[in-house]
């Protein structure tokens, strides 16, 4: 997707469209803040000038009709920020590669995110949207954001609290790899730890040595730990060129990735800090800025296909 959005006729005529409607919740909106924070300015200076009552009663009516402009537009935001997602997402992938696809409301579920067996803690609470598929040349993929956390409950002398920590936040890529595995094959950063080491032994296989793949190439050794059940097949599968395709494709990411090779397909986790996809509010459709990050995400998981080459079909299925 050479074309960006300055480029792209079509996107531009859609985000003309859209532009409209986000200028009129944009403005609403401002309004009822405007209103709701001269009800607390009028409130708070009348309690300090000595009249609390009065100044409580009078800030009310701004403040009640800052609440209800708000309401009023929630309908037109939601329909917005679905329009964002089907007409502008929806637009930039079919420019890309008209087999591509995006459900807004669907996404990667809980189960399916405990199989990668990527992470080491079940969720406690899981939230997952924008579901993107399609395929790039002979590979079928699919991709969606995740934000998985678990909590922790403790006792203190105010009673109990509960605390949610992230376990991961960011996009799960699923492509299938064309190659029906038979053991399991676990890439994880460096720094992940002695943790997940244990975790794999103790809930994965129990090997009469180490689970840990030691591999030949030494960049991708000082950056990942492998973990594989057949130690046979993991050598087979992150072969010299597919190490270094993995190291430039991590290089190419913010944070560090990782994969796994389980039944017959390849999951990547990347973690990021943003939600992407989401319409923005007050900040126009017409600056490049707004879309061009969403459409570059969305580049880069597709590229991840010609990246891992993974079109080379050395296996066929078994």
């Amino acid at each position: 997707m050479a074309q960006t959005v300055e480029t792209n006729v079509a996107l531009q005529n859609v985000l003309a469209t859209i532009e409209i409607e986000r200028k009129k919740i944009a403005s609403t909106q401002t309004k009822g803040y405007l209103f709701i924070v001269l009800g607390i300015v009028v409130g708070v200076g009348g309690s300090i000038l000595g009249f609390p009552i009065p100044a409580i009663i009078v800030g009310l009516i701004p403040f009640v009709y800052g609440g209800i402009l708000h309401y009023k537009i929630s309908a037109n935001l939601t329909a917005y920020k679905q329009a964002y997602k089907q007409d502008v997402v929806g637009a930039a992938l079919k420019f890309l590669d008209e087999s591509l696809t995006i459900q807004p409301s669907m996404g990667i579920q809980a189960q399916e995110f405990v199989y990668t067996q990527l992470f080491t803690q079940e969720p406690d609470r899981y939230n997952t949207e924008d579901l993107v598929n399609g395929s790039a040349g002979k590979t079928g993929f699919y991709f969606a954001e995740v934000h998985a956390e678990y909590k922790t409950v403790t006792q203190t002398k105010n009673g109990t609290r509960t605390e949610w920590h992230d376990i991961f936040k960011g996009i799960i890529f699923v492509a299938d790899f064309n190659k029906n595995f038979n053991g399991i094959t676990i890439v994880r950063p460096k720094d992940f730890g002695a943790a997940f080491g244990a975790w794999f032994s103790k809930n994965i296989f129990s090997f009469g040595g180490s689970d840990v793949v030691k591999l030949e190439n030494t960049d991708f050794e000082k950056t990942f730990v492998t973990h594989g059940s057949d130690q046979v097949e993991a050598r087979y599968i992150l072969t010299p060129a597919m190490m270094e395709r993995i190291l430039n494709l991590n290089h190419q990411s913010k944070y560090n990735i990782s994969l796994s090779f389980i039944g017959s397909r390849m999951h990547i986790a990347f973690p990021l800090q943003r939600n992407y996809f989401e319409a923005p509010v007050f900040k126009s459709l017409m600056d490049p800025s707004t879309v061009n990050e969403d459409i570059a995400v969305i580049k880069f998981m597709y590229d991840i296909v010609k990246e891992l080459d993974l079109n080379t079909r050395i296996w066929g299925k078994a």
